[in-house]
């Protein structure tokens, strides 16, 4: 069923749009290099933490895509505007794509299995062919839940309004410094922080479950993405809210989904645990 949302051939054609889209922005990140100051640094940041913490890593895939806990509506309405806010898509997109990508991982199918390429498994997936991952019609056919709410349509059609207007923001409060780094290298680390949960989380880590896919624990990857790093630990319970399993795997956004528990927000939540004994074996 995924060849609907993304022909897996690698010889179709470079998606131009999408392609010159990203590449400007990498080039405002570039540029943003020679704009530092450290308010400017740590306002990003923040925004960085607001976006892929909140927006992506317990937004889109946690909540959105997996529904390991529940918040009050208008929360996690606001957490996909922040998701948003990344360049990654609409939620109905978002969600969509990694549904497929769980039940066909490094599979025939996957949208983006290093099996068929470590660059494909980054971003290739992104950059060729048609992009039907932008399709709300037809992507909200693997997100009927989503694709049901009218705000979540809305959305997934009209996903670069919010980026538009937190840039219109970011330079009536700092100018253009704010915009480069606020905007452009927010969302250049953010994009490759989530690619290399694509791609190097499937290549390169350890694996403590045994999993019908190639996905490993990468720590490294885990610190900048919230967490989202231990992934052979959440290809074995998909719908667990805590991924890091073990004390040693710091997991921002299993910590922040409890602090809102404590505080009767967050309800529902559902998590995986592992026992002690394995925890041990491991760090032997």
């Amino acid at each position: 069923m995924s060849s609907e949302i993304i022909n897996i051939d690698q010889n179709q054609p470079i998606n131009w749009p999408t392609t010159i889209t990203m590449g400007l922005f990498h080039v405002g990140a570039i540029a943003a290099l020679f704009m530092f100051s450290w308010p400017v640094f740590f306002a990003t940041v923040f925004l960085y933490w607001v976006t892929v913490g909140l927006g992506i890593s317990m937004g889109y895939h946690r909540l959105h895509t997996h529904r390991s806990y529940k918040l009050p509506l208008w929360i996690e309405r606001t957490f996909a505007v922040f998701g948003s806010m990344t360049l990654e898509g609409g939620p109905i997109s978002w969600v969509a794509t990694h549904r497929v990508h769980h039940q066909l991982s490094d599979k025939p199918g996957d949208p983006h299995s290093p099996r068929d390429g470590k660059w494909w498994a980054h971003a290739g997936w992104l950059l060729t062919g048609e992009a039907k991952h932008n399709n709300t019609k037809l992507m909200g056919k693997y997100a009927p839940d989503l694709a049901r709410d009218p705000f979540y349509v809305w959305l997934n059609n009209y996903h670069w309004v919010p980026l538009l207007l937190s840039g219109v923001l970011l330079f009536a409060i700092g100018g253009l410094p704010l915009v480069l780094w606020g905007i452009c290298v927010r969302v250049v680390f953010g994009l490759h922080a989530t690619w290399l949960v694509n791609s190097a989380t499937h290549l390169w880590g350890r694996r403590r479950f045994n999993t019908r896919d190639d996905s490993r624990n990468n720590w490294w990857v885990a610190l900048i993405t919230f967490g989202e790093g231990w992934h052979n630990n959440h290809h074995a319970h998909p719908t667990s809210a805590r991924h890091g399993l073990a004390w040693y795997e710091f997991d921002p956004s299993w910590i922040l989904i409890n602090v809102l528990k404590f505080f009767g927000v967050a309800k529902g939540i559902r998590a995986a645990k592992v026992s002690s004994a394995i925890a041990e074996r491991e760090a032997a």
